[in-house]
């Protein structure tokens, strides 16, 4: 079983309840969840999504567990829908996600040799944020293949310019880059895509990234 809850926030209480950047939203709606201990969190695995709108926010927990309204929310601006497992049969999908694309430099040595950890693996150097349309597109495009579907070519596929989202976390500031896209897809693999679906796309999902928000559609 499936859930889906919307929270809509006015930024006032936001910053009152010292929600100011997308970690301090992380933090705060594990409330939704309330009594579950620190050791169990990583059996909840939720996805969330952050939308900034005009002096408020919108945000959107999905996981298996059932949400609950936290006190910051007020009880007007919650809504909670169970996903029926009907809900992932359609072909098509008009899809909404917001994704952090990035790609990963491989570290090098001064001959420019690749470098190799103890396990066998490369070492990784830091997480670079995509921002060219080309490379957006191949990238929407690689995770559709994982993932089990495709986008339909004939049809509107939007694709924001990057923002970055800045943070700080245990005193260090950071940033995430955040590009939305929005298009029509085709589930290629049922399977494949019901996971995608659950599990999210990309990376930084704890951060509000990786969300597939769906409207089945007929085409």
């Amino acid at each position: 079983m499936t859930w889906l809850a919307r929270l809509e926030v006015d930024a006032e209480i936001s910053r009152s309840e010292g929600m100011r950047d997308s970690y301090d939203w992380h933090k705060r709606l594990w409330e939704c969840f309330p009594n579950v201990p620190d050791q169990k969190r990583a059996e909840i695995g939720f996805l969330t999504r952050i939308d900034s709108l005009e002096r408020a926010f919108r945000l959107w927990v999905m996981a298996r567990r059932k949400p609950e309204r936290p006190q910051w929310c007020p009880s007007e601006g919650f809504a909670l829908k169970k996903i029926a497992s009907s809900f992932l049969t359609n072909r098509y999908y008009a899809f909404d996600l917001r994704a952090n694309p990035v790609k990963t430099i491989v570290q090098r040595g001064t001959n420019g040799e690749t470098l190799f950890r103890g396990n066998g693996k490369r070492k990784c150097g830091k997480r670079i944020p995509l921002v060219k349309p080309e490379e957006l597109r191949a990238w929407l495009d690689r995770k559709a293949i994982a993932g089990g579907f495709r986008i339909v070519e004939d049809k509107p596929l939007e694709i924001t310019p990057m923002v970055e989202s800045y943070f700080r976390q245990k005193g260090h500031a950071a940033y995430h880059g955040g590009v939305q896209f929005r298009g029509v897809l085709e589930v290629t693999n049922p399977a494949q895509f019901s996971d995608t679906y659950h599990t999210g796309i990309g990376s930084a999902k704890g951060f509000g990234f990786g969300l597939l928000l769906l409207a089945p559609v007929k085409l």
